[in-house]
């Protein structure tokens, strides 16, 4: 079976420590406008709910599971295409098209179509993060690769502040459709910067490592992934951390314009703020730390991101309990801290115990169970539970439908974090 060789020093620019760092950047900002226009929904949705006179179930499928089953379905074959393709191009054209569905969003005149937009912007985004997280473990060594992965996933933060803080503006200075215009258009002139600028790394290089041409089959991949016990309990952990994150993210705007009647600009500045800069600081910390810790004791890859959405759940049920408004903004920001600390850590271990050729196909069937238990089932849930409750409780039925599940997910979600690490012991 043929392997691919190193190319010269002179042919590969990943040599470069300068290149490598500014590769990274150029991936963390696409997954920044990722979801930047994933993300600019959730605070425009009353607007949308007013105008197209929607429930918030309906707002729940918009958000959520629309999008997630179609992001999910088209992931995966795209992980298999990226695994012997050119992940360069692939991400290129993936941000091409999410971006100009989002600008063309703005443009729906009822559900079905803003519907058939969010599903075009899922299909998109599918291209995104498996081929650069693929790109990242052959540029980065094991050792440091939870710092890499969670430096990209800063992109989480980055786009939901850009999200919150542009579409709160926007919403009230121009309206919701501008808003997917202005914020979606801009994605198309970074296609063409990352085709012009970024090139392809070699498979393995970062390991010096020989790889195979011919790709793994993917029930080999899956085979992997599920006999690992360590593996299979870090993917339901990050799925339910992930409809904690998901559950917040797409709620909580709605949640203090109904309970604490707030207007979007304001509160986009304050979610932006705890989204952004806490968000930000605890993804890249707990990524560095992993790296740090991980050198003494595998476990800690799985222990940090166990400890950070435990800690979650009393801050949680505090913001949602409280009546003054600045302490409900306040507390926030500690969830907000914690919600993705998991990220750079689970992926760098998933990377470091499949094969080279594996690793887009395993990015992307770990955002499969996160995205369909977490973006699919939290926001819808959360509506659907919020849409149950609204005969009795009136506005507040959303404050409770958050309360009712997203500590209890986060607690369950910090148990199996804790399970999986104890398969790690031996591995």
């Amino acid at each position: 079976m043929a392997e691919t060789t190193e190319a010269p020093v002179e042919n590969n620019p990943y040599t470069k420590p300068a290149y490598r760092t500014y590769v990274l950047m150029v991936l963390t900002l696409v997954y920044s406008f990722n979801f930047i226009d994933r993300q600019l929904i959730s605070i425009l949705q009353e607007s949308i709910k007013a105008e197209l006179l929607l429930s918030d179930t309906q707002l729940g499928l918009l958000t959520g599971f629309a999008f997630a089953l179609f992001y999910v379905s088209a992931g995966v074959p795209i992980a298999r295409w990226a695994d012997r393709g050119n992940r360069r191009n692939i991400i290129s054209l993936a941000v091409g098209v999410w971006s100009f569905m989002t600008a063309i969003s703005g443009a729906c005149m009822n559900y079905t179509q803003l519907l058939l937009a969010r599903i075009g912007v899922g299909v998109g985004e599918a291209g995104g993060s498996p081929p650069a997280h693929s790109m990242i473990s052959d540029i980065f060594p094991p050792e440091s690769r939870a710092t890499a992965m969670s430096t990209y996933s800063l992109g989480i933060n980055i786009g939901i502040m850009f999200g919150f803080f542009l579409g709160g503006i926007l919403n009230e200075v121009l309206g919701w459709r501008w808003a997917f215009v202005l914020v979606g258009a801009p994605g198309i002139l970074l296609a063409i910067w990352i085709r012009m600028t970024v090139a392809e790394p070699l498979r393995g290089w970062s390991e010096q490592a020989a790889v195979e041409e011919t790709s793994v089959p993917l029930k080999d991949v899956v085979k992997r992934i599920y006999a690992n016990l360590a593996l299979r309990n870090l993917f339901f952990a990050s799925a339910l951390n992930s409809l904690v994150g998901y559950g917040l993210v797409n709620w909580t705007a709605p949640f203090y314009i109904r309970s604490h009647g707030m207007g979007t600009a304001e509160l986009g500045i304050w979610l932006a703020i705890g989204a952004g800069i806490f968000g930000g600081v605890g993804t890249f910390l707990a990524g560095y730390y992993a790296d740090k810790l991980g050198k003494i004791d595998r476990r800690w890859y799985l222990l940090l991101p166990g400890i950070a959405v435990l800690a979650m759940v009393p801050f949680c049920v505090a913001f949602l309990l409280a009546e003054n408004t600045t302490a409900a903004l306040s507390i926030n920001l500690i969830p907000s801290l914690l919600s993705t600390c998991y990220i750079g850590p689970c992926l760098a271990l998933t990377h470091g115990m499949v094969e080279p050729r594996m690793r887009a196909t395993a990015s992307a069937l770990y955002f499969l169970v996160i995205n369909i238990i977490g973006l699919g089932l939290g926001p819808t849930l959360i509506g659907a539970l919020s849409d149950y409750l609204a005969p009795e409780l009136g506005s507040e039925s959303l404050r409770y439908a958050m309360l009712y599940i997203i500590p209890a997910t986060a607690a369950w979600a910090s148990l199996h974090f804790f399970i999986g690490s104890k398969h790690l012991r031996d591995k």
